[in-house]
């Protein structure tokens, strides 16, 4: 009997159960709902606290871009330092919101999945028993704060990244080239750190809650799957990967669509096009999500004897048996003299 695929028990488990993408897309949207809400409000009370002087309304009357783009300058520079402030606490809130929420979301999708994939469903689950040793919402909570840090600390070291490269560029001696070409270098290499770091931690969630580990615990064990089980993890991470290429693909073009009209169909019209076309792209991705998370659970699920490589025979599985025996009649293993030569 050949191994199940992960990659589409993935699949199916995201299709059939809608109701693990509908409790991801709840938690998600709410943030996100609430991070937009904040950013609206933001802005608005920005512009309200920004001063106008008679000298800079004089500038915009010029219509000059020197001018102008002084005047500009000068009002913004007005309230920049409460600006910058009220950006910080208004980061540090929302990745507060995002620790906590995404902690209780994914404790409740991966329990579902767990459930899921269980023995019932025809899993042969490995899950220890000393699982609940801890509680998995601490842990959640400690690689969700990693998760933030990550993001954080790829953000400090783009901007390191973009100082070096500018110091290899002076007014004295230009060299653009070689700065632009320093700086994509060391961004690509961030990013893929970052997404590395959170791809790992994103996996190690997933052992939080099945085996009840801490997080160094947890991504320690997401570390030692990954190398154990290299074939299926990167299959169902390449598969839904590329189906997320393709939705993207999908959504960039469905959104020029409305704007093609734009002389045509009124304004209103269009933004309503524009905001149907993000939110089924933002339910499609988040239905991948649940579709590669449920691909993970389905290879944590499985036995290691699952992993096998196909077409080779298991230990003692179909092999022709061999006789360990002697036969004591075989006249050629007589002691008689002559009895073999005689037949």
């Amino acid at each position: 009997m050949s191994a199940p695929s992960p990659t589409i028990e993935g699949f199916r488990a995201a299709f059939r159960r809608p109701s693990f993408t509908f409790a991801e897309i709840a938690w998600r949207w709410c943030v996100g709902a609430v991070a937009t809400t904040l950013f609206f409000f933001y802005c608005v009370e920005y512009l309200n606290t920004l001063p106008v002087t008679g000298a800079d309304a004089a500038l915009l009357s010029t219509r000059q871009p020197a001018l102008v783009g002084k005047a500009i300058s000068h009002i913004l520079g007005g309230s920049r330092n409460r600006a910058v402030l009220a950006a910080l606490v208004m980061a540090l809130a929302l990745s507060l919101l995002w620790t906590v929420a995404a902690s209780i979301g994914r404790l409740a999708s991966i329990r579902a999945l767990l459930d899921y994939f269980g023995p019932d469903n025809g899993m042969a689950s490995t899950k220890n028993d000393d699982a609940g040793r801890s509680r998995p919402i601490r842990g959640l909570i400690d690689l969700s704060f990693l998760r933030v840090t990550t993001v954080l600390g790829v953000a400090l070291a783009l901007l390191g990244a973009a100082v070096l490269s500018s110091s290899v560029s002076s007014d004295a001696h230009p060299k653009p080239g070689l700065a632009v070409a320093l700086f994509l270098s060391l961004a690509v290499l961030i990013c893929f750190t970052g997404w590395a770091l959170n791809w790992y931690l994103s996996l190690a969630s997933i052992f939080v809650v099945r085996n009840g580990e801490d997080g160094l615990e947890a991504l320690s064990a997401a570390v030692s799957f990954s190398r154990e089980r290299v074939g299926a993890t990167l299959a169902v991470s390449t598969w839904t990967g590329l189906a997320h290429i393709i939705a993207f693909s999908v959504g960039t073009t469905a959104v020029s669509l409305p704007l093609a009209f734009l002389r045509i169909v009124p304004m209103k019209m269009v933004i309503l096009g524009v905001l149907f076309v993000t939110v089924v792209y933002f339910a499609v991705v988040d239905w991948l999500y649940i579709a590669r998370l449920a691909g993970y659970v389905c290879i944590a699920e499985m036995p290691e004897m699952s992993f096998a490589t196909r077409g080779s025979p298991l230990p003692g599985a179909n092999l022709p048996t061999v006789e360990t025996t002697i036969d004591r009649e075989e006249r050629i293993l007589s002691d008689i003299p002559g009895l073999a030569t005689n037949t």
